[in-house]
């Protein structure tokens, strides 16, 4: 991989072996890696033995978990803020594992549509809840910074499985509580 950014600098222009570019070959490198990293995690080792058997029966939000991904088509990032929810059938999963969950497939090269998808896909497979609620919020660079750059355009994708599909109350309900996102908190 430094080859290869060594040769698309000189491709733009510069010259590698200047004193600020000497090293961007092996920090890109590195960088791609932990950016890529998604590709060689695991979801049975992120979840590990946080399953338990805990009666509830109620909807379990963790809201504004910051993600960072890089669109498949320009490899230029996007960001934003994921709310995920499950509403528990007989398991719930460790709270700490739902962020790790989003990490790992915004860490691959991604579109916000599949990411979002994938999230929910994979809470629903672990947890086997009555229903699993994805709402992700983003923006993109590939927009913002080329193309049509639009600084202030925000994408939204959602993915409601089981109840939160089939229940108008219960998709109403997670909605209602992530738009009112830091008033809980402070009442």
């Amino acid at each position: 991989m430094e080859k290869t950014v060594r040769q698309l600098l000189r491709d733009v222009g510069e010259d590698p072996d200047r004193d600020g570019l000497r090293e961007t070959p092996r920090r890109v490198a590195k960088s791609f890696d932990f950016l890529t990293s998604g590709y060689r995690t695991d979801l049975s080792a992120i979840v590990n033995d946080a399953l338990f058997d805990v009666e509830y029966s109620e909807m379990v939000i963790v809201r504004d978990i910051d993600f960072y991904s890089l669109c498949e088509h320009h490899l230029l990032p996007f960001f934003g803020k994921c709310h995920v929810a499950y509403l528990p059938s007989h398991k719930v999963i460790g709270l700490s594992k739902l962020p790790r969950i989003v990490d790992m497939f915004s860490r691959r090269l991604q579109v916000q549509e599949r990411l979002t998808s994938q999230i929910a896909e994979s809470i629903g497979k672990v947890t086997q809840p009555h229903g699993v609620a994805v709402v992700m919020e983003a923006t993109h660079l590939c927009m913002a910074m080329r193309g049509v750059e639009k600084q202030n355009s925000l994408t939204v994708t959602s993915a409601m499985h089981g109840v939160f599909r089939e229940d108008a109350r219960t998709r109403h309900e997670f909605l209602e509580l992530i738009r009112h996102r830091g008033k809980l908190a402070s009442e």
